[in-house]
């Protein structure tokens, strides 16, 4: 895809953004290779806008440069960057049809025969039928989706999306994900897309970068980062993550053994973001969906080499596809725990004593010293 002149990835370097003594974006470093889908995902305020807008033009950098390949942008207006923006709010013209929408960028660079273009992008979004429809005439979606035409009819290296589905509710965001992951495999073009919805940002993207106070907390492939955070900022903030403190007390081939209340627990040495020496702190972390759970009176059933703790149903909610419980036990109260509505047992309520069982290589070791609940709190936050 790219030469070894980084072809036309696009690269920050050493970017940040202060306002008076305000840092929005402390310097980083980043690389958007070229036809990729890149998400910036954090809570509001933590500089993903801000960092998206130094990309466009729209603000400058206080320090460091953005490239597109071997091109120096960084002082360059927004109409002269290669790039195109998506905002939330679309800005379509309510005077133009959908058509002449699309058109605009065309007709403002005086390409006069536009027809066969505006055609082409129009069957691009599945608007064709649409083309004489005023925007008011349209569903959130397919405004949505006329925004994205008539920003990619300019021929962008790369599309910036602001929050682009963040006014569509939850049944149509959902469609309109799996719209703009095919639009951009379709066309090729590096898309860059600011959000705060962690699950938006995991179907979508190739490459997450989550950000956290201005700063870049990780990077990867969605995947990666699910299942295996360095931070505790990230294995709260993407999706729920159980974290307990324990104490290293002994290893076993590629495996700490851990103490945490009246259980022992195997945790892989790869998987651990940690010292781990004997006798050191780790926050263990384990996912709700990965553990099983068993009434107390089944615990013989539990295979050798499982992860287990003991402890009693708090609370439970059925919410269709599983059902959630909170356990509260000697390690830590209010465990959480996702079971797939498979085969129910009714013994599995409130007050009941049960065992919780896990595969040991779904565990993951943290830093004690960080704050265990750092990025719970921003989840449900709006931007």
């Amino acid at each position: 895809m790219t030469d070894k002149n980084q072809g036309g990835d696009l690269r920050l370097t050493g970017i940040s953004k202060a306002y008076g003594s305000f840092n929005a974006v402390h310097p980083l470093d980043l690389t958007v290779p070229e036809g990729s889908f890149f998400a910036l995902l954090g809570a509001s305020g933590c500089g993903k806008t801000t960092t998206l807008r130094m990309i466009a033009g729209l603000e400058d950098p206080t320090t460091g440069t953005v490239h597109l390949g071997d091109k120096d942008v960084t002082g360059l207006p927004p109409h002269r960057r290669p790039v195109n923006t998506v905002f939330q709010s679309y800005a379509l013209f309510p005077h133009l049809d959908v058509a002449e929408n699309v058109a605009f960028g065309l007709r403002r660079r005086g390409i006069k025969s536009v027809g066969k273009q505006v055609g082409e992008m129009l069957e691009l979004v599945q608007l064709g039928d649409q083309a004489k429809k005023k925007p008011h005439q349209l569903s959130g979606g397919q405004q949505q989706r006329v925004a994205v035409a008539r920003a990619l009819i300019n021929h962008p290296r790369v599309l910036l999306l602001d929050e682009p589905l963040g006014a569509l509710d939850l049944k149509l965001r959902r469609q309109m994900q799996l719209e703009l992951k095919r639009i951009q495999t379709e066309v090729g073009i590096t898309f860059v897309h600011v959000t705060h919805d962690q699950e938006e940002a995991m179907t979508m993207a190739d490459t997450v970068a989550v950000m956290n106070g201005g700063r870049v907390e990780q990077l990867g492939a969605p995947a990666d980062l699910y299942e295996n955070p360095r931070t505790t900022f990230v294995a709260n903030f993407l999706g729920t993550s159980n974290l307990v403190e324990a104490e290293v007390v002994d290893k076993s081939g590629g495996d700490l053994i851990v103490r945490t209340g009246d259980a022992k627990l195997s945790l892989p040495a790869e998987r651990t973001a940690a010292q781990t020496g004997i006798g050191q702190k780790v926050l263990v972390g384990f996912r709700p969906e990965k553990i099983s759970l068993v009434h107390a009176d089944d615990a013989h059933t539990v295979p050798e080499g499982r992860n287990r703790i003991s402890g009693r149903i708090a609370d439970t909610s059925f919410i269709g596809v599983s059902t959630q419980y909170v356990v509260d036990t000697a390690a830590c109260s209010e465990l959480a725990v996702y079971q797939q509505n498979i085969e129910r047992d009714t013994r599995l309520v409130p007050g009941a004593e049960v065992v919780l069982h896990w595969n040991p290589a779904h565990t993951f070791g943290l830093d004690a010293a960080q704050d265990i609940d750092a990025g719970v709190e921003t989840v449900e936050e709006d931007a």
